[in-house]
């Protein structure tokens, strides 16, 4: 694809990251060469696009699309049936391709109908937001949401590639954009400070869909993920640090019923685990500072009202990254040194939590 970097993941089979402009319109080039059909599985935002590819393809291949919920609304079991009732109804095989075309909810979908159609068909994940495009699209992890928490029936399943079209991502309000941010700085501050830095230097550059600094901090953050997930496919070890933030941050979307934005949820949740990583490991208080202003110039929410602890506690004890009852948080001994921290004192967690509470 021209105009496109390419960042390659080692793990789940191997596959590329192309990222770049006017990707979209190349699609056809990391299609399976002997497919008959694919399911374009978008979000509804995407209906323009879903037609466009039909088109685009409709002289190789017979194009089915399938229009699913916007946001986590989608990552429901009864999206997935309906989504397989089509794959039925059709005559899918094995030998034909799923593309997700959406933000993180609908690539989570697409991935998850692709491993349990058939016990695992091809797909392709083209992110169109942020949050999409740096987290939820690369590595292979795909799931659907239940009553009790999130992502907590789901599979690992590679894409065969991953399409991140900034012209996409451009279409985006701008608070989508900001919120998707909390992702990248995620990445800053767990492997690659440089991003922070480009962050703090300017702001609204940084977040300019349309500026060199926007498209460097996209690929800076895929890098942090690409390389994490190369190395520990399944999160049975160093992956595990990719959830900097998110423990916290699922029980605060499950809370509000996911209706709130996952980077505002998770921004949140970062700085809950600055500040247990103030009292666990001696994080400097510069580092934590450090959360609060970058999140801040972002205009993403530093704090949660203090009268929910009990209810995000009971979320967190039933999250998926528990062992043995035990609950896990990914802290930091500083920028770029995370860690997991086991079996944590809840009066320990709580003081962190005070200074979060609003």
């Amino acid at each position: 694809m021209s105009d496109a970097t390419i960042i390659s993941v080692a793990s789940g089979g191997g596959y590329d990251v192309h990222v770049g402009r006017g990707l979209v319109e190349n699609l056809a080039a990391v299609l399976p060469p002997n497919a008959a059909k694919v399911l374009v599985i978008h979000a509804p935002a995407m209906g323009v696009v879903a037609e466009r590819l039909r088109e685009q393809l409709s002289g190789r291949l017979e194009v089915l699309l399938a229009e699913i919920p916007d946001a986590e609304g989608a990552k429901r079991v009864e999206v997935a049936a309906f989504c397989w009732q089509i794959l039925g109804q059709t005559d899918f095989t094995r030998t034909d391709a799923i593309i997700g075309l959406g933000g993180g909810a609908t690539t989570d979908v697409a991935g998850f109908v692709a491993a349990t159609w058939l016990r695992g068909v091809p797909w392709i994940a083209v992110p169109t937001t942020v949050l999409g495009a740096v987290d939820a699209a690369v590595g292979g992890k795909t799931g659907i949401n239940t009553a009790e928490g999130k992502n907590l029936v789901g599979a690992f399943w590679a894409p065969r590639a991953v399409v991140a079209d900034l012209d996409l991502v451009a279409t985006l309000p701008k608070n989508d954009i900001l919120a998707g941010f909390a992702e990248i700085v995620k990445a800053g501050f767990i492997a690659d400070e440089r991003i922070l830095e480009l962050i703090e230097a300017d702001v609204d550059v940084a977040t300019d869909p349309a500026s060199d600094v926007f498209r460097e901090l996209i690929e800076r953050a895929i890098r942090v993920k690409a390389d994490v997930v190369s190395d520990d496919f399944t999160e049975q070890g160093r992956r595990e640090i990719l959830n900097y933030g998110h423990t916290l941050g699922h029980a605060i979307e499950h809370a509000e019923r996911y209706r709130w934005r996952h980077g505002s949820a998770v921004a949140i949740g970062m700085i809950f685990a600055a500040e247990l990583s103030r009292l666990a490991t001696g994080l400097p208080d510069a580092v934590v500072d450090r959360h609060r202003a970058i999140l801040t110039s972002l205009t993403l929410p530093t704090s949660y009202p203090l009268g929910r602890w009990k209810t995000l506690l009971a979320t967190m004890q039933r999250d998926k990254k528990a062992r043995a009852g035990m609950l896990r948080f990914i802290v930091l001994d500083d920028v770029g040194r995370p860690r997991v921290l086991n079996g944590t004192d809840e009066s320990l967690l709580f003081s962190a939590y005070q200074e979060v509470g609003a």
